[in-house]
């Protein structure tokens, strides 16, 4: 028990992730957190920064294009993963109890999210924690058409992956020394995507009431 404790503390903190696993760990937290229901915890965003400013500083040894392509490859096979598990499965989520690893409030702000913004909900949702681990999963169950799907899924992970992971490796050209503040900037990343969670729960809390 206290190794997968351990095990889970470093699967959640993105220097953890690239340092004991590399790129092979890094492409797969991002293939999880896009396409398994159990990946909405993993750090995206974060991990996704803390790859470009690795790559530019030489922790990460890989051409920084040959990073881009790889974790995009990844992020839209994931999100193709969810597509089909929603198509095939999705529809008895809405039956599955809660768990320490599945809430109903997680899939339910995932519908709400795709049917308020339709298609494009898929390349939003990129930039939102939670969301872009069920909004494909709910395109799935919805039976969204999968050419237009893909275009989202393409479209989404471009933006998403082109502007984290480049923004870390620009300040990691041109910052020296900014790894040293990386856990302070890791912050700010979890801080600025949580608002609008926070946002989203406050909101559904004020309707019940």
């Amino acid at each position: 028990m206290h190794e997968a404790w351990e095990f889970l503390k470093h699967l959640v903190n993105p220097e953890s992730i690239i340092h004991y696993g590399g790129l092979y760990l890094l492409l797969f937290v991002i293939f999880a957190e896009t396409g398994l229901l159990v990946g909405f915890f993993l750090p995206g965003d974060s991990l996704l920064f803390t790859a470009g400013l690795f790559c530019a500083t030489g922790i990460l040894n890989i051409h920084f294009y040959l990073l881009l392509l790889l974790i995009m490859i990844a992020a839209i096979a994931g999100n193709t993963a969810g597509y089909i598990f929603g198509w095939r499965v999705g529809v008895l989520l809405y039956k599955r109890k809660n768990s320490w690893l599945f809430k109903q409030t997680h899939l339910q702000m995932g519908k709400d999210f795709y049917e308020k913004n339709g298609g494009v909900a898929i390349v939003l949702s990129r930039f939102l924690p939670i969301f872009r681990t069920f909004a494909p999963i709910v395109a799935g169950i919805v039976r969204q058409d999968l050419r237009l799907f893909m275009l989202y899924n393409v479209l989404g992970a471009i933006l998403w992956i082109g502007s984290l992971t480049t923004a870390g490796y620009v300040l990691g050209i041109i910052v020296p020394g900014i790894e040293e503040y990386l856990k302070y900037i890791i912050l700010f990343l979890i801080a600025a995507t949580s608002i609008p969670l926070i946002y989203k729960y406050l909101k559904s809390t004020d309707k019940r009431d």
